[in-house]
């Protein structure tokens, strides 16, 4: 055991405050690494864990936090290069993935994305069972064989890096998997920080037309910025007005494919309905049990719409998206995304603000 200790803000219970508790700092294990988090940053699935619909069963106090950036504090045995064959040595900045696919399952045998168990080592342990640093919200981060780890390009700073491994990790596997194609009009719901790095994303991969949809003026302004080429006031405007510019936008025929990153099961038949005939839409916002919408769905099966839903990405997303930030840093406001930053001591301030709609995305920075 090394003499280190760290800081861990442990969840104890909707809307309650994050707790600051110490613990020491384990030896990695072998094949894996301890990290020291640079920054990590407020997601919405954090946010629906602190408001009580959580994605899974919380029957325990839990280190929240996923995405982030870190340096690597302490190699384990065997562990000498990133999964592209980059060598790795301590204090190098890496990009990981916050899940593990245990590798056992039928999913995982089946080469599929949907591992069940691979939240096991997070989510699915106490804060305090060693080794305790099981998420972001933490000093360091005890990374087992079997994370994706991957160097992070000199050129790009931390606050462009913090979301990489999650945001645009999810919305890149988003229109990958509903094979966006040169000339489409894509319609996104919410513009938050996954909308916005989907208008990015969706332009790049050859989107012809990107509609954005949200109720906030200022961050309707920001999807300009980053190219959208219709932001929709949903506060300002009725349903059949939408309809009518989405329809004039696309010869009549209605958006090739939809991403939902509301995080609210109430604007789905409105994306489904915004669809063509044959159309893709993605679910990526909705992770919280328990709340519902009612669905025709013979407005599904007559027209052939696709339903996806998305919630964990495979290997190739990360490297990916670094390099897309590494080639895009300077044609779009990445910079813009991650709005505020807090201490990690101000955690719960971040928390409140977030939940106030202050910000895009809310970072704690650590110290180094």
């Amino acid at each position: 055991m090394s003499a280190l200790t760290g800081r861990v803000a442990v969840f104890v219970g909707a809307r309650k405050p994050l707790e600051i508790r110490e613990y020491p700092v384990p030896d990695p294990p072998p094949g894996g690494a301890i990290l020291r988090i640079r920054r990590a940053n407020l997601c919405g699935s954090d946010m629906h864990f602190w408001r009580g619909n959580a994605p899974v069963p919380v029957e325990r106090e839990v280190v929240l936090g996923h995405e982030a950036v870190a340096t690597i504090e302490k190699l384990g045995e065997g562990l000498t290069t990133d999964d592209l064959g980059q060598p790795l040595a301590e204090g190098d900045r890496i990009a990981f993935s916050y899940f593990r696919f245990c590798g056992k399952c039928w999913p995982c045998l089946s080469g599929k994305s949907t591992c069940p168990n691979r939240n096991e080592y997070w989510l699915g342990l106490s804060a305090d069972e060693p080794p305790h640093f099981h998420g972001t919200f933490c000093d360091y981060r005890y990374l087992r064989p079997g994370h994706w780890i991957f160097k992070v390009p000199d050129e790009l700073p931390d606050n462009l890096v913090s979301p990489v491994n999650c945001a645009l990790s999810q919305v890149i596997y988003g229109l990958d998997r509903t094979h966006v194609t040169l000339g489409d009009t894509v319609l996104i719901q919410g513009a938050g920080g996954l909308g916005l790095y989907a208008v990015a994303a969706a332009k790049e991969m050859g989107a012809a037309n990107v509609v954005i949809m949200d109720r906030l003026a200022d961050r309707l302004a920001l999807a300009r910025e980053f190219g959208a080429d219709l932001a929709l006031n949903v506060d300002e405007t009725s349903a059949a007005e939408r309809k009518e510019q989405i329809l004039d936008l696309t010869g009549g025929r209605g958006a090739d494919l939809a991403l939902e990153l509301v995080g609210h099961p109430g604007v789905i038949p409105e994306g489904i309905d915004l669809l063509r005939d044959g159309g893709n839409y993605v679910l990526i916002g909705n992770v919280g049990p328990g709340r519902t919408v009612e669905i025709d769905p013979a407005l599904l099966v007559r027209p052939m719409k696709t339903v996806l839903p998305i919630i964990a990405y495979e290997h190739w997303v990360l490297p990916r998206a670094l390099d897309f930030l590494a080639r895009t840093q300077d044609r779009y406001p990445y910079h813009k995304l991650v709005s505020h930053t807090f201490p990690f001591e101000q955690i719960n301030e971040a928390f409140e603000l977030t939940e106030a709609g202050g910000c895009i995305r809310a970072s704690l920075e650590f110290d180094q």
